[in-house]
């Protein structure tokens, strides 16, 4: 029998449904043929990323005010700082042309990932370049850079060492709301913007927006979403959802807006959403963005600018020859177009731009906004959970059944899963099988027990002892002893849901748990498509259970740990056939998840939109006595012990449920 390799499964099927959603896409582009059809097609991508970024928070008071002035050769900077919502304070430096009093062209500046943000050199650089060609331009900080560190005073910062990684740690919280990061990061733009349209300085009809990597993200959405901006130039970002996804790049929380691509979009159609304005896509010739994917998103943009009569010099393309980043070539690229359709003559070349000293140009006395009065974003978090919390009614079974199958984005199941039999493992003592899931997806079970001479034979008893691991099935079978005792003696099958185990993406000797890791970016991809990465690996199990009760059992005794206990879980509340659930080092509460600053769980264990209508202590107990809890993790995936486990079992109500603390903490 051939040894197959799985790690690339779970990949390869996001690849191959990425292709033919691209495939179906590219043909309505095509059989565009005039004006109308155009801007039918236009409203309806205006319409998806709207849904992806959901309804805005209310316009609240700016409360701005300019707490300093630093005076150059080349132009005036004011330092800015406002509030986007009640208690999120927004640090921004806004530079002014010294050469007489506007009102001018402006441009508002969104910062790339640089733990500095808008002290960055090379971000300095693009708003004295802005300046010296006559535009007002505001560059703000974006959430955890520059001054608005959200965690600033954590003496753990194991989780949110570094502005990604604090992003993606917001954001996967955020889910469990039902919310997004790209959104929060948008309205802080929007709000920066009413900002620069208050200043008497700036003209209001000639106002673009601009951004490099991070930055260009921004630039993109804002574009998309924003009708008050007249011309744009992002930088660095725009490809295709599909190049990053195929170039195994992961990307930050905020830049996979939910539901686009299963909707039909690609990134050219953020540039679309807002033709026939001006806008310019810039790109290096050696960035990891490919290029192939902003020459494609460019040709895509340009044909449709055509079809509503736009010329050549409306929707253009550069790329610089350096690698990623906001070079000198870049910089002076977006200025000269914007001057050109600012009306403005062509700007002179600025070589030289001195980068100003950190505590100079601090907005806030000691360059926090924390320090100096805002609420961190993940206090905001925790008080939007309780007050989900305080507003839920406990769903009856039947209604909470139907509203987790619609969470998890369950697909259609194959009945039975066709399996395979693989060569048996650990010496024959282990059979081997692979499952086909979903499309080209294959996800291994495994059984021990069982004589050596059946290893190719799937034929399970009445009654079948189904285990599901935190990560690694041979890891969990030789340091989890409980398991045996569980069985009984009896065979064990053990299931590992895709990206796990067998299937796990190989990540070059990396960490599976690393924030920036694959099985962050096949949540990541999930999202985009509109679904539940944790519901593929439900609905991975629950085929699991159609196959070996279509084989002969009648029973399923279920247990998970880890990961795989949530997995579990979610299966057993679907799936009556589940007779028990034993759950092992299982979270109690998605809650407790909200009200804490770092959570350890990964981003593939959050449920998108949970808290609104349920908590996990609700799942256990539609289970009743069905259900029992051993060891529970806390929310930094580590053993909850002594008077924390009181506690939580109290808050949670589960000490009913909850058993001896047997099982080891481990990852």
């Amino acid at each position: 029998m051939e040894r197959l390799s799985h790690a690339h499964v779970v990949l390869d099927e996001y690849v191959r449904r990425f292709r033919a959603l691209g495939a179906e896409r590219r043909a309505r582009l095509h059989a565009l043929r005039n004006r109308r059809q155009a801007l039918a097609y236009q409203s309806r991508v205006q319409e998806v990323i709207a849904a992806a970024f959901g309804p805005a928070p209310g316009c609240t008071d700016l409360a701005a005010r300019v707490t300093g002035v630093i005076e150059t050769r080349r132009c005036r900077i004011e330092k800015i700082l406002f509030e986007s919502r009640p208690g999120c304070l927004v640090t921004a430096h806004l530079y002014l042309p010294v050469n007489g009093p506007g009102p001018y062209p402006a441009v508002l500046g969104s910062c790339g990932h640089s733990e500095a943000g808008k002290l960055e050199p090379v971000y300095q650089a693009y708003g004295h370049r802005l300046a010296a060609a006559g535009f007002a331009t505001l560059i703000y900080d974006p959430l955890s850079q520059g001054e608005r560190d959200q965690y600033a005073g954590l003496t753990d910062r194991t989780g949110v060492d570094g502005c990604c990684q604090a992003h993606n740690m917001m954001g996967k919280q955020l889910e469990l709301l039902g919310d997004w990061f790209g959104a929060w990061r948008a309205w802080d733009g929007r709000r920066a913007l009413d900002y620069l349209l208050t200043r008497r300085e700036v003209d209001p009809c000639r106002v673009g927006v601009t951004g490099n990597s991070g930055g260009g993200t921004l630039a993109t959405w804002l574009w998309a979403t924003e009708p008050r901006f007249a011309m744009a130039a992002p930088s660095c970002f725009v490809t295709t959802f599909a190049a990053n996804l195929e170039n195994e790049l992961p990307a930050d929380c905020e830049q996979y807006p939910p539901g686009v691509v299963g909707a039909g979009l690609e990134m050219a159609d953020f540039i679309i959403a807002a033709a026939p304005k001006p806008v310019l896509l810039l790109g290096q010739r050696y960035d990891f963005f490919d290029r192939r994917g902003l020459e494609q998103s460019h040709a895509e943009a340009a044909a449709f600018y055509r079809l509503l009569g736009a010329g050549p010099e409306t929707c253009r393309l550069f790329v610089g020859p350096a690698p990623h980043g906001f070079s000198r070539h870049n910089q002076e690229a977006m200025v000269g177009f914007f001057a050109a359709r600012a009306g403005l003559p062509a700007p002179r070349r600025v070589i030289r731009v001195p980068a100003l000293a950190a505590s100079a140009a601090w907005v806030t006395p000691t360059g926090s906004t924390v320090a100096a009065g805002a609420t961190p974003v993940p206090r905001l978090i925790a008080s939007a959970a309780s007050a989900l919390q305080a507003q839920r009614s406990p769903l009856p079974p039947a209604r909470l059944r139907e509203c987790l199958t619609q969470l998890l984005t369950l697909p259609a199941r194959p009945s039975p899963p066709h399996w395979r039999a693989l060569r048996a493992a650990d010496s024959g003592a282990r059979a081997r099988f692979a499952l086909e899931t979903e499309g080209h997806v294959r996800v291994l079970m495994h059984r021990t027990g069982a004589p050596a001479a059946h290893a190719g034979v799937l034929e399970p008893p009445r009654r079948v002892n189904l285990y599901v691991p935190h990560l690694d099935a041979a890891a969990d079978l030789a340091s989890e002893s409980w398991l045996t005792a569980w069985t009984g003696g009896a065979p064990l099958y053990l299931l590992e849901p895709r990206g796990m185990g067998e299937s796990r993406p190989d990540e070059g000797g990396g960490d599976f748990f690393h924030p920036y890791g694959m099985d962050y970016m096949l949540h990541g991809q999930a999202l985009l498509l509109g679904e539940s990465y944790l519901g593929r690996r439900v609905h991975d199990l629950l085929a699991a259970v159609d196959l070996l009760v279509h084989l002969g059992a009648r029973r399923i005794e279920l247990s998970g740990r880890g990961q795989g206990a949530v997995v579990a879980l979610l299966a057993a509340v679907l799936d009556p056939r589940v007779r028990s659930l034993l759950a092992v080092n299982a979270p109690l509460s998605w809650h407790r998840w909200t009200q804490v600053p770092v959570v350890g769980w990964p981003a593939a264990m959050v449920l998108r939109g949970a808290l609104a209508h349920f908590d996990l202590p609700l799942l256990y107990r539609a289970l009743g006595r069905r259900a029992r809890l051993v060891a529970p993790w806390g929310p930094d995936m580590q053993l909850l012990t002594g008077l924390d486990l009181k506690r939580e079992l109290a808050a949670t109500g589960l000490a009913h449920l909850a058993g001896p603390e047997t099982a080891r903490s481990r990852q």
